[in-house]
């Protein structure tokens, strides 16, 4: 079964007279229901995934207000959607994550901000920038910019996160453009509350069906030649719409202060690490009023020029906080003071960090620089003790540690099914050599690191078989490519196999059939294995995937020819699969399916059923494997093919043995691949497997004490 958001579904039936209490993400998806929203569609994906999977889990209530619910299978397909707000007063927003996702709903996006929409349309981004990230470290700002599209960054405050939502739609409708709501992570997980207002079923929907088609209208296509007139139209009639509507409504927020001599234009997205890098000089208090004016933009894009230069007229300097580089915002200032002829000093990157994220520490460390250059009168010597501090806490520590922590980066789960996959790997490179391998987005990039180290390249999800084309043909060896089933489904099969097989590229695939997009929170997927089938109780203790064969046949159906399907876990047999896949005098593609439940899922559902057969008494069998620490040799070859965190060492306790043994901690799930390593690679037989056997029926009660009879006649003697 997947995550359940229970709780969070009955939060968003909350109407008017009612306090929302939560996440800022969970804040977000009610105030789509508030602000009428009609459809919703998005790619799964943190930090933004709760909003889609809240909605497809709130199915029924969905289906109650008309709101059509749409899980899309990539970030393009979720922007297409979108098109139906170009004719239709329908409110729509879909989702996806970060800039990665942008540029593959680009093409979209790019042909929806040309014609405009009629209807208001939010796109949902999660801004995962920093060094938190897990993407490529670039910004939305600069899609807006290029495509025209309104950027909205909200102050991170539940009840202005909400504003901005219902604002957003009405902006979008006045400007006629879609408008793209970007949240950092932070801002997706503040907590905090809101006054609820009653959700508002859409006047057009699944319930509410409109009895004819718009009429043909050409200059809503993007198309030449109205595409001529509608780049027209963006700067003399939306863009120029949707300033007036941001001052109307009060959408940037100006915080006044004591002083007016100087102050600090800011994305409304970092206001609250401003406040308290604020606190550190006893410029701010616990409720946010700080010493100097702060303009907070909600809207990063369009910036409206009236509004900047009244706020700067008059002050000898202004900070620009703009995280990440280049400095879009900072630069748009500047041209803006330079036309209305405002000599305010303009700061920003110059005394700020150009690029990474703005904790608190960074922009503590520009306030001081800007305060030392024109505000001298400020005491900064609290803030200078604060930032010392960190700096002498960190280098206390360093000392402490005697050398720096060893790296501790992200592993793939215990009893992960994509584990023995490159074990296999491993053990098939010491037979036909090194290969060039094309790596993906997904779990299976976690082998990248120790003990594999496998991938050359990740160019984007699914891109993998791509991204081997232009190398391949000048290896003698055969190159590979990796991919998840959740890549294959979201870009993989159009952009990848299609290619290959139209080009009768001579390469090798491996795809990870694991059952769910496991890497965002383990969505279903087309090939994830139904309901009936996750529930059939004979199947409890098996994996599943391999009874969907939707990725086998879709691949025979586009014309795949060499095509196994081998168990992820039987690491001798994927071993050999892989060696036939390089060797073999059969040319095009092949692929190799490796068929293995994610684990996480496998626990989630096999845990409470093995819990109800213990609850009722009924026999239980648990497989537990160890390591004879008598036979193992200390070599560690068995760690160094597998790196499953419950595989570890310990002291022999003997005398005569130096080097530490091979053992098996709690944590263990069973999934046997030490053992299996141990088999494909020859190694020492000290691997060895346990049923423990719990409500043991009466023949294996005896069975056992007669076990222990004899051993204890053995031991005496």
């Amino acid at each position: 079964m997947e995550v359940s958001f229970s709780r969070e579904v009955e939060q968003l039936r909350q109407g008017a007279g009612e306090t929302f209490h939560g996440e800022g993400i969970l804040a977000i998806t009610k105030a789509l229901l508030q602000s009428g929203v009609a459809y919703v569609g998005g790619y799964q994906g943190a930090p933004v995934s709760h909003l889609l999977d809240v909605m497809v889990q709130a199915g029924d209530y969905m289906a109650e207000l008309g709101v059509q619910v749409e899980a899309c299978s990539n970030e393009a397909s979720a922007a297409a959607m979108l098109g139906a707000s170009i004719h239709y007063p329908l409110r729509g927003a879909v989702t996806w994550k970060s800039v990665v996702g942008t540029n593959v709903a680009a093409d979209a996006l790019s042909n929806l901000a040309s014609p405009g929409v009629v209807g208001g349309a939010l796109i949902v981004v999660g801004e995962d920038y920093g060094e938190g990230a897990s993407v490529i470290q670039e910004r939305t700002h600069a899609f807006a910019m290029k495509s025209s599209l309104l950027l909205l960054d909200p102050r991170p405050q539940l009840p202005n996160m909400v504003r901005m939502v219902e604002h957003g739609f009405q902006l979008s409708e006045a400007c006629n453009t879609p408008a793209i709501l970007q949240l950092r992570v932070r801002a997706c997980h503040v907590r905090g509350s809101f006054e609820c207002a009653d959700n508002r079923a859409p006047a057009m929907s699944r319930k509410a069906l409109r009895d004819e088609p718009a009429n043909f209208d050409y200059e809503k296509l993007a198309h030449p030649p109205a595409t001529f007139r509608q780049e027209k139209l963006k700067t003399d009639q939306r863009l120029p719409a949707a300033r007036r509507f941001i001052v109307e409504r009060g959408l940037n927020e100006i915080f006044a202060g004591k002083r007016e001599d100087i102050g600090i234009i800011v994305q409304g997205g970092l206001h609250n690490a401003l406040v308290r890098a604020l606190q550190q000089f006893n410029l701010a208090d616990a409720f946010g009023d700080a010493e100097f004016p702060i303009l907070a933009l909600n809207v990063t894009y369009p910036l409206v020029s009236e509004q900047i230069a009244d706020f700067c007229r008059g002050k000898r300097a202004v900070l620009v906080v703009e995280e990440g580089q280049p400095e879009f915002i900072e630069q748009e200032i500047a041209t803006v003071l330079r036309r209305m002829d405002v000599n305010t000093a303009i700061h920003g990157k110059d005394l700020l960090q150009m690029a990474g994220e703005y904790t608190v520490e960074v922009i503590a460390q520009g306030l001081l620089k800007f305060l030392v250059r024109h505000a001298a009168d400020v005491s900064v010597a609290g803030a200078q003790d604060w930032l010392a501090a960190n700096a002498m806490r960190r280098k206390v520590v360093a000392e402490q540690l005697a050398a720096p922590l060893p790296p501790r980066p992200p592993q793939f789960c215990t009893g992960c099914p994509e584990r023995p996959v490159f074990s296999a790997l491993k053990l098939a490179q010491q037979n036909v050599g090194p290969v060039h391998i094309a790596a993906d987005i997904g779990c299976h990039s976690f082998a990248t690191f120790e003990p594999f180290g496998f991938g050359h390249t990740i160019l984007g999800y699914g891109m993998s078989l791509a991204s081997r084309a232009g190398v391949s043909p000048m290896l003698k060896r055969r190159a590979l490519a990796v991919m998840g089933d959740g890549g294959f489904w979201h870009n993989g099969l159009l952009t990848g196999v299609e290619s290959a097989l139209f080009n009768n590229d001579d390469a090798v695939l491996l795809i990870m059939k694991n059952g769910y997009t496991s890497a965002t929170g383990t969505q279903d997927i087309i090939s994830t294995p139904d309901d009936e089938t996750k529930a059939t109780a004979e199947n409890k203790h098996q994996s599943l995937v391999d009874r969907n064969h939707t990725i086998e046949d879709t691949l025979k159906g586009i014309g795949v020819t060499w095509l196994r399907t081998v168990p992820s876990y039987e690491v001798d047999g994927m071993r050999r699969t892989l060696e036939e896949a390089f060797t073999t005098d059969v040319g095009g593609l092949k692929v190799i399916i490796a068929e293995g439940e994610c684990q996480l899922e496998r626990q989630r559902r096999v845990k409470p059923w093995l819990a109800g057969l213990l609850k009722a008494g009924k026999r239980v069998v648990r497989v537990k494997y160890g390591v004879d620490e008598d036979v193992c040799s200390g070599d560690h070859s068995c760690i160094r093919l597998s790196g499953c965190p419950t595989l570890t060492l310990k002291d022999s306790g003997d005398p005569l043995k130096l080097d530490p043994v091979a053992t098996v901690i709690d944590g263990c799930v069973g999934c046997g691949l030490c053992g299996e390593n141990a088999h494909a690679a020859t190694l020492c037989p000290s691997f060895y497997r346990v049923d423990i056997v719990q409500n043991p029926g009466l023949g294996e009660r005896l069975l056992s004490a007669l076990r222990r009879g004899i051993i204890g006649m053995f031991r005496k003697s």
